[in-house]
């Protein structure tokens, strides 16, 4: 240590030896968070941004409140600092100026939030209004546009609440406040999904403001997380433009970060050490349908490909031409409701097939690459009610067997590659409504269970399922991936947090994000141990590392 470190104070100190310990030579900037209620306080998530600087780094204040910033992650500069803590917000606003060789110190004060309302996360309103898990289902409909507390601040009755689903029916699923989409045609979406929509409207205007000044139940938070759920680092990249939506974020095997635009005809790739974004525009094959892009795989060969939903076509990038091969559905199949939004390409090497999903009318394809010919396999059937596989996520593995995840019950369908012949395995909990997932290095199929709260995993040798449910209630899983090292992840739209799975002991660990943030696919570097997570936040225009210490 330098002189300059031993001048710190007595906090500082011990937090600098603490990181000693864990191998980092020093850090930049420590402090401790407190508050007039509770005195110093674990489980803060302090972040720091440079100035000018599109990358911001979050750490977590430990038991004893303090809160410490390894060196490496900081260049010199002029930071402001911020603090997320459920109940409650920073006292004034807080800088620190760090600089080379030294320890820079900053406590924080956090003081109640005056207005709950506007803090509350998705889950935590769902937790918070009155109704039944059945009631409250519903709005799992509605995250992946807009915020609940949207709908709770709203003064419709049940008529204007009938109107909005009949117009919310029509909009692109990749819409947002900022950047509605109509569809086209004859297109519709069922936002309803089988329900009773007078009653739900009924069931909506009686929690909203429709009736009232204010709510009459109380707004619950969620407590802090503790303990491990402390030891991280978040680096946040913003992206340059308040529209982009990075629905899928990956890694090729050069380390560079690719995403997809869940409402733009982009393809996206950043430079994780500088922030620095490429985009990639994407042809327009249907002109007047609904534009963006969903599912992102990379092949053998390091090309990203993409689903382009309503455009009825996929993509594949080429790296080395920088342009990119489209195919899309053959006229005779397509509609207005055509939609290619997810791919499978894990097992293609093996016979040179990508298998893709069409959402209008659950239908399976297969696309040669020889040929460059799609094949029908048509919509499979659940053979115990009938009812049609609403496949959502479709995954392959090395044999480039298919697995499709019934999203409209709780069935994970096995393809076999050769025969073409299906077999259908239903979840531990029933109804779960599997959405994404992946094929592991096992050969297992990992998948989350949106509605089940749950991660799940099918074995296709022994044909059992295991299911290990997430501590936080209304995660609503929307993907889980698994790694070489014992861990499996999934992410939440609801929760703005990260769930660890110890797959051995079946214990998790969750950690809370700096910011709201919104989370469908989950990626996992796991080249280290810990493995590090990659996500985007879908309503934040940002990309967000997820690194644990432990």
């Amino acid at each position: 240590m330098n002189a300059v470190i031993f001048r710190t104070a007595t906090a500082a100190c011990l937090v600098l030896f603490m990181a000693a310990a864990q191998g980092q030579a020093t850090v930049a900037l420590t402090g401790q968070v407190s508050s007039a209620e509770e005195g110093t306080m674990e489980g803060v998530v302090v972040s720091a941004k440079r100035d000018a600087s599109t990358i911001s780094i979050s750490v977590v204040t430990d038991a004893q409140g303090r809160f410490a910033f390894p060196a490496a992650r900081l260049e010199p500069g002029h930071y402001t600092l911020k603090a997320r803590a459920a109940g409650y917000e920073i006292d004034g606003a807080k800088a620190a100026d760090v600089a080379a060789g030294s320890v820079a110190s900053a406590d924080i004060r956090l003081r109640k939030l005056k207005n709950l309302s506007a803090h509350l996360t998705n889950a935590e309103w769902m937790s918070s209004m009155p109704g039944t898990d059945e009631q409250k289902r519903f709005l799992l409909n509605c995250n992946g546009c807009h915020t609940i507390e949207r709908i709770m601040k709203s003064a419709y009755d049940a008529d204007g609440f009938l109107q909005i689903f009949q117009r919310m029916a029509g909009y692109y699923p990749g819409s947002t406040p900022l950047k509605p989409q109509r569809l086209a045609g004859t297109a519709i979406r069922d936002v309803q999904r089988g329900g009773d929509g007078r009653k739900t409207a009924e069931w909506l205007a009686s929690v909203n403001l429709s009736q009232q000044q204010t709510w009459s139940f109380p707004l619950k938070t969620e407590p802090r997380l503790t303990g491990k759920s402390t030891r991280v680092i978040f680096t946040e990249y913003d992206l340059p433009n308040p529209l982009i939506q990075p629905h899928d974020v990956v890694l090729d095997r050069e380390g560079s970060v690719w995403y997809s635009d869940f409402g733009q005809m982009f393809l996206g790739k950043m430079d994780p050490k500088t922030g620095k974004v490429t985009q990639y525009p994407i042809p327009v094959v249907k002109p007047g349908w609904s534009e963006g892009t969903l599912d992102l795989e990379i092949d053998r060969d390091d090309n990203p490909w993409v689903g382009v939903m309503y455009q009825s076509a996929i993509a594949k990038f080429d790296r080395k031409s920088g342009k990119f091969r489209m195919w899309t559905t053959p006229k005779e199949w397509d509609t207005d409701a055509g939609q290619l939004g997810h791919i499978a390409i894990e097992g293609t090497h093996s016979d040179n097939k990508v298998w893709i999903k069409n959402s209008d009318g659950g239908h399976i394809y297969r696309l040669d690459l020889v040929s460059n010919k799609m094949e029908n396999l048509g919509a499979f059937k659940d053979p115990r009610s009938g009812k049609r596989i609403g496949t959502y996520g479709i995954h392959s593995d090395a044999q480039n067997n298919a697995y499709l995840l019934d999203f409209a019950a709780g069935n994970i369908v096995k393809i076999d590659a050769k025969t073409r012949n299906a077999t259908v395995h239903p979840t531990p909990t029933p109804d779960s409504r599997p959405r994404r997932g992946r094929v592991d290095h096992e050969g297992r199929l990992w998948f989350a269970e949106y509605q089940g709260n749950a991660i799940g995993m099918f074995d296709p040798r022994t044909e059992r399922m295991s299911e290990w449910k997430v501590p936080t209630p209304w995660s609503a899983p929307y993907d889980a991936v698994a790694g070489r090292n014992g861990e499996a992840w999934t992410g939440s739209m609801l929760t703005d947090r990260v769930s660890r799975l110890d797959i051995k002991s079946g214990q998790y660990t969750e950690y809370m994000l700096p910011r709201p943030t919104n989370i469908r696919r989950v990626y996992l570097d796991d080249s280290k141990s810990p493995g590090t997570l990659w996500i985007g936040s879908n309503h934040g225009a940002s990309i967000v590392k997820v690194e644990p210490l432990d």
